[in-house]
């Protein structure tokens, strides 16, 4: 499927999409954080890589993207439901995100020359171990906070807000024991919150893996040795964020590859599944985390708070359920997080109704059935980052990162598919031509 632009040129040699775009964002992800920006920088980094898809020539989106693109419309007519200026500028925040989200999925699928699916996993992989390190950090330095540059152009008015709060000042760990229910320090940084670092550890982990793959296919033994390493180390942040959310995602992805490896017949794989698996759970037991996840659980009542709030969150929409409230909005109950949050699905649901979110379920299962056919263990590694994502939109908030994260992983695959079937295409015009003769006697396809 194509969408050619009026006045424009089939994409070409002279007509390449850029890396830095896409390095800028990933590659230098501290650095916005640093500054106070963080997600923000994608917004206007997907504007850049806008232009240049118009300066490119030719864009190109894969079937089914229409589905996407209907989440889209419906998501901008829910605008009125808003019922004050500040809902209307998270709104718009909000919409800006989807656009970013849209515009690397995009950008991905045709840079196919110079983002190549190697270099990609690379530069996940760069993301990755920054998330990594942030978690040492908030380990070793768990009340540590600085003042980002962001602050000294915000007013101080807006500072009361807690997103604005947590850009104007930067910690390693989210802690708030006044919040809504019980915390001790977890490892964020460098996010807002713990739960977005679970989010984007453990859609990074299956196309870490396939990094390490294609570094032995490529006999660059001691990279990968070091990024397998770097893998081990890794699991002592991720299991001290004690983040139950993140340990399904992995579970179930890795459940779910393990299937795929067994109906193929291949054991191989699945052993060194299982000795992940296995080193895994030696470092949990090392870490006592099942002690520490039993008394987070006892002493915390988020699980039953999360519930009501749920409960809430659908009795409301049942109210408003075509275009829902636009942003979500203060919960009935006192002492609970706004209604319409602590999971993707419940603010789409809440804000932008409930034909919102049927398309936007479906435009997540269509990424997991569109790459589920794969040729090789790279591959399947990267499509199970549509599994991790399906799973954890149900309690997590994945805008913006997660679902670049995830978009970025399908469009890798769908561009690979998509470019098989124009080869074979190609091959079979060819072949089914008719047969002359050159002058000088030799077969010629007509």
């Amino acid at each position: 499927m194509s969408l050619p632009l009026s006045g424009t040129v089939p994409l070409s040699r002279t007509t390449q999409l850029p890396r830095w775009p896409l390095f800028a964002t990933f590659a230098l992800y501290p650095l916005w954080w640093a500054l106070g920006l963080g997600s923000i920088a994608w917004i206007p980094l997907g504007m850049c890589m806008a232009v240049l898809l118009v300066r490119c020539g030719r864009i190109r989106v894969p079937a089914g993207f229409g589905i996407w693109s209907l989440f889209l419309l419906l998501m901008c007519v829910s605008v009125i439901g808003l019922d004050s200026p500040g809902r209307l500028i998270g709104f718009i925040y909000r919409a800006l995100q989807y656009a970013s989200v849209t515009t690397v999925f995009v950008y991905v699928y045709n840079a196919r020359d110079r983002l190549t699916f190697r270099y990609i996993l690379g530069l996940v992989t760069v993301f990755w171990g920054f998330s990594v390190a942030g978690g040492f950090a908030g380990i070793f330095f768990p009340v540590f906070s600085f003042r980002t540059p962001f602050g000294l152009v915000v007013p101080s008015s807006l500072e009361s807000n807690e997103v604005v709060g947590e850009m104007v000042v930067r910690r390693m760990t989210q802690h708030n024991p006044e919040s809504w229910f019980a915390m001790d320090p977890r490892p964020s940084a460098p996010f807002l919150y713990t739960n977005q670092w679970g989010n984007v550890y453990s859609l990074c982990l299956p196309m870490v893996l396939a990094y390490v793959r294609e570094l032995l296919l490529g006999k660059e033994r001691t990279k990968a040795l070091a990024v397998a390493g770097l893998i081990l180390l890794s699991l002592v942040p991720a299991l001290l964020t004690l983040n139950r959310g993140m340990f399904l995602g992995i579970a179930v992805a890795g459940a779910y590859v393990m299937t795929r490896f067994l109906l193929s017949g291949r054991i191989r794989p699945v052993l060194w599944t299982l000795a992940l698996g296995i080193a895994t759970g030696v470092v949990t037991v090392w870490l006592g985390v099942g002690a520490r996840l039993d008394e987070r659980t006892t002493t915390s009542s988020s699980t039953e708070d999360r519930a009501s709030l749920y409960r809430e969150t659908l009795d409301r929409t049942l109210d408003s359920p075509l275009f829902g409230y636009g942003a979500p909005r203060p919960s009935v109950s006192e002492g609970l997080p706004s209604a319409g949050t602590q999971g993707h699905i419940w603010t789409v649901m809440f804000s932008h109704g409930l034909p919102a979110l049927a398309l936007f379920l479906l435009a997540l299962a269509w990424l997991v059935i569109a790459t589920a056919r794969v040729r090789n263990t790279s591959q399947l590694l990267v499509h199970a980052v549509q599994v991790v994502i399906l799973t954890e939109v149900m309690y997590y908030g994945v805008l913006p990162n997660g679902l670049i994260l995830s978009f970025t992983a399908a469009a890798l695959l769908l561009r690979e598919r998509d470019s098989r079937r124009e080869a074979d295409a190609a091959e079979e015009r060819v072949t089914s031509a008719p047969i002359g003769r050159r002058s000088d006697g030799s077969l010629l396809h007509v």
